[in-house]
């Protein structure tokens, strides 16, 4: 798994190292309700909007996934408790002479 994640990591590292070294000449950015102005240069702007649609995209996809984590805990909450049931019940039943659970013989 490290080596997949370097295989990805390390090129996409390198795309968004030379795109910023190519793009360094400065634009104006403005928000529409705002009159100011600000002079950035064009690789922070783009790399900054890919950055910000990410992290939205990131925040729907954690939101999406609350009903799975909701899910994952009862179900979690349920084993834990049928655990204790089972270890209640083993407590409770008689231990042959090997000490594990009863052994039942087949008679055919």
């Amino acid at each position: 798994m490290k080596l997949v994640f370097w295989l990805v990591t390390v090129p996409v590292a390198l795309i968004a190292i030379v795109f910023a070294v190519s793009n360094l000449d400065k634009v104006p950015v403005g928000l529409w309700p705002f009159s100011d102005v600000a002079v950035m240069p064009l690789y922070l702007v783009v790399l900054g909007a890919l950055g910000l649609g990410f992290i939205a995209g990131e925040f729907v996809a954690w939101i999406n996934g609350g009903r799975w984590r909701r899910e994952a805990r009862r179900r979690q909450r349920r084993i834990e408790a049928l655990e204790r049931e089972l270890t209640a019940t083993q407590a409770q039943l008689p231990r042959s002479e090997t000490g594990g659970l009863p052994t039942t013989v087949r008679r055919d």
